[in-house]
């Protein structure tokens, strides 16, 4: 029987989609065994998700930090506020108008400097007088003992002790002893009509001022010594027993932001004040081009408790993996000279930690870390065992993910 030829075209298409959709299902069948095979050599991730097959591929670019063995600290941290090391208000030693004045305001002076002079018009006039008297103390002093006795003061027959006392005599009888002491006094006034600095420093808070009146005990200005300078720190007093002098400390300073200054413990108040529950903790720190002002406030990170002799890494190398949450550091094995390696994965046990470092302990189905080691602190969250990587000093630059 002869098929018409309606029925012979819509066999034909029937044949061509039926090779097509067979084609089809091989090639998926073919791609699916393919993926099937390059799965099981992914790496164990520990439930870690993991994007695509891609982030393995090459070495992964990685940042390593030195396994320590060293003391480790636990901080104490507080707030406090900058202070002099040494603070003096100047006041006027006598009464008078001010003649001039030498400063201004944070000026650096030396130590004997002057820095205000008032009127010396009363205190040359005395000093004058007392010129004078002595003077004529001393030559009713010469007449006594030319005509009392003979040229080398000794009169005959008297003894070293006696002719000495004689000598004292005449040195009251003639006034001598005392004109001496007013013209001592009437120096001394002059010289208190001088304000100068007792130490080197810089100059504050400034009131003196050319013509001015001002009494004995006026202040005329403030000198302050900043450098070293100090901060005055407040510590709960949870905190404060494992403070003492000589402890190493970092002060950071609102208005100066991105500096870090080193300092040293100076003193710890042994009294805590009963309102705020705190001690105060005094530290000193060089400040030679004057950055650090007094009043300032700071945060201050002291060394407090010590535990010698640990095993350290940094915080950032601790991962958690698995559904038990275990953790992980992951350290850079078979390193060749352009810092390419493989990563090893250990569990570990941690102990006692601060702001940057935490300790490695030895514990029941955990590894230890040794000193010298490399551990991965970062682009190591998204990798596994035996994981290709090249270590570099910018995870993100290199193509790296640098963390959580």
């Amino acid at each position: 029987m002869q098929l018409s030829r309606g029925v012979l075209s819509l066999l034909t298409v029937a044949l061509i989609f039926a090779v097509v959709g067979g084609g089809v299902a091989w090639r998926i069948m073919t791609d699916d065994s393919d993926n099937g095979g390059n799965q099981s050599e992914l790496p164990d991730t520990e439930g870690v998700e993991v994007a695509s097959a891609d982030l393995f591929a090459g070495a992964s670019p990685v940042a390593g930090a030195e396994v320590l063995q060293d003391t480790l600290w636990i901080h104490v941290t507080a707030s406090g506020e900058a202070d002099a090391n040494r603070r003096s208000v100047l006041a006027s030693r006598s009464s008078g108008v001010i003649e001039e004045v030498f400063v201004r305001e944070n000026d650096y002076v030396e130590a004997g400097n002057l820095l205000v002079q008032l009127d010396t018009i009363e205190a040359a006039i005395a000093l004058a007088e007392a010129r004078a008297a002595l003077a004529t103390a001393q030559a009713e002093y010469q007449e006594r003992q030319l005509f009392g006795g003979d040229a080398g003061g000794l009169i005959q027959g008297l003894t070293p002790e006696e002719a000495a006392e004689r000598e004292r005599l005449i040195r009251i009888e003639s006034g001598l002893e005392g004109r001496e002491f007013d013209l001592q006094r009437a120096e001394l006034e002059m010289e208190l009509t001088r304000v100068r600095a007792p130490f080197s420093g810089r100059i504050a808070d400034l009131e003196a001022v050319e013509g001015a009146f001002v009494g004995s005990g006026s202040d005329l200005l403030t000198l302050v010594q900043i450098d070293p300078i100090r901060v005055q720190a407040q510590v709960l007093e949870s905190d404060i027993l494992y403070l003492d002098t000589g402890r190493r400390a970092t002060v950071r300073f609102t208005s100066l932001p991105g500096e870090t200054f080193e300092a040293r413990v100076e003193s710890v108040n042994p009294v805590v004040d009963p309102e705020s529950r705190a001690g105060r903790v005094t530290l000193t720190l060089p400040n030679p081009d004057g950055m650090i002002r007094p009043g300032m406030y700071a945060s201050v990170t002291v060394d407090g408790q010590a535990y010698p002799d640990r095993i350290l890494v940094p915080r950032e190398a601790i991962t958690e993996r698995g559904e038990e949450r275990r953790q992980v550091v992951f350290v850079a094995g078979n390193l060749n000279e352009q810092g390419e390696g493989i990563t090893e994965w250990r569990y570990v046990t941690t102990g006692h930690s601060n702001q940057t470092h935490i300790e490695i302990i030895p514990g029941e189905g955990t590894f230890m870390v040794e000193p010298g080691e490399i551990v991965l602190v970062q682009g190591h969250h998204y990798i596994a065992h035996d994981t290709r990587i090249r270590l570099t000093d910018d995870v993100v630059a290199e193509g790296g993910i640098p963390g959580r």
